[in-house]
């Protein structure tokens, strides 16, 4: 039996609706992460699933109870899912201890005693058994951001939910709080993480969920997501893709704006002078010289697709007519220029279109 199932939950606000329809499970001993681009509903959807958000309509069931009912009592609810914040949401006026124990106390019917035993256990286990009795201003943001995940346990839940947990802090400070939550899943605990930190999801995760059109876009193991995406705009995230398409009608294009915008594009993602030029290259003999005066190939659609991941960069041609690979059936001249600006080129031909795909050389960063 799942631990939460949710059901076409969707999520409206005035002018934006982030949440279409929403359906997936969750199993005791889940790692999830959302990811996805800005403004996808990654954290409106964990504020759903704890009732921070009231859902427009659907159903959030968590452990056999539909906690979405009105009459379900959220405050017991929330004693098993606890939550941590991306803004730490600490007691400012509290020391670090008594922002440990004072849920446990209140909420759990705990005495004073075993409330500050096992928080100062849970305070050395992430490493901050000496700030006891700090306040929360005298912490770093890494610091307060183990409080609040210590804060969190202390109330043992059966679930945690992370919204962010490292949105707010500084480069420095992420690793410390990456760590705390590593430790949590090897531990078996259930979470599910929104993150922008795609090597943590992929290395802490056992399911991962991709979010965009108001809803689980693609869901899968990290492999499946990370390394064999089926849908377009999950791999133009994962590889964080630019892309710069070209539609060519005839053979009299316009070359010089073409090669104009090769440029730009270039010079607005900082590859190199080389690699640009390189992708001039191929462009001017793949289209210009090798397609130019053949029969029936319009429209060519030519797509540069650079990776923010590992600094490669695709050049690929689709067109029609006959089978024509621009390296083993073009010019030797043509063909020698493209080998020497790629590193890999590939033809194919199915149905009555061409597909040619290349790597261009040297496709990294020039910062």
């Amino acid at each position: 039996m799942s631990m939460i199932k949710v059901e076409h939950l969707r999520k409206e606000y005035p002018n934006v609706i982030p949440l279409k329809d929403v359906n997936c499970e969750i199993n005791k001993g889940d790692v999830i992460s959302i990811i996805g681009p800005s403004g996808t509903g990654k954290s409106t959807f964990l504020r759903c699933l704890n009732q921070l958000e009231q859902p427009t309509s659907g159903t959030v069931t968590f452990d056999g109870e539909v906690i979405t009912d009105p009459k379900c009592k959220m405050e017991k609810v929330r004693q098993k899912m606890g939550m941590v914040f991306q803004s730490f949401n600490l007691f400012a006026n509290l020391n670090i201890i008594d922002n440990i124990t004072n849920a446990p106390v209140k909420l759990l019917g705990m005495s004073k005693e075993d409330a500050f035993k096992e928080g100062m256990a849970l305070l050395k286990r992430v490493g901050l058994a000496e700030k006891a009795y700090n306040f929360p201003d005298e912490l770093s943001g890494g610091q307060k951001q183990r409080v609040a995940i210590a804060r969190a346990i202390a109330m043992k839940p059966e679930m945690i939910l992370f919204d962010e947990p490292t949105s707010a802090l500084d480069p420095t400070m992420v690793g410390e709080v990456l760590q705390v939550i590593r430790s949590l899943a090897q531990e078996g605990m259930t979470m599910m993480i929104v993150t922008h930190e795609m090597r943590f999801a992929r290395d802490v995760s056992t399911r991962i969920f991709y979010m965009d059109e108001g809803g689980i876009y693609e869901e899968g193991t990290p492999a499946e997501i990370f390394e064999a995406p089926k849908k377009e705009k999950t791999r133009i995230f994962i590889k964080r893709l630019k892309q710069l398409p070209f539609v060519i009608k005839n053979a009299d294009f316009d070359y010089i704006s073409c090669i104009s915008r090769i440029e730009l594009f270039g010079k607005d993602n900082a590859i190199s002078a080389k690699t640009i030029r390189d992708l001039q290259l191929v462009f001017e003999e793949i289209v210009k010289q090798g397609l130019a005066e053949r029969e029936n190939v319009y429209p060519v659609n030519v797509t540069i697709e650079y990776s923010e991941a590992d600094g490669s960069i695709l050049f690929e041609a689709t067109y029609k007519g006959e089978s024509f690979d621009p390296v083993r059936n073009g010019n030797e001249i043509s063909a020698s220029i493209i080998k020497n600006a790629t590193s890999s080129c590939e033809h194919q031909y199915e149905d009555g279109v061409n597909r040619f795909k290349s790597i261009i050389r040297s496709g990294i960063i020039n910062k």
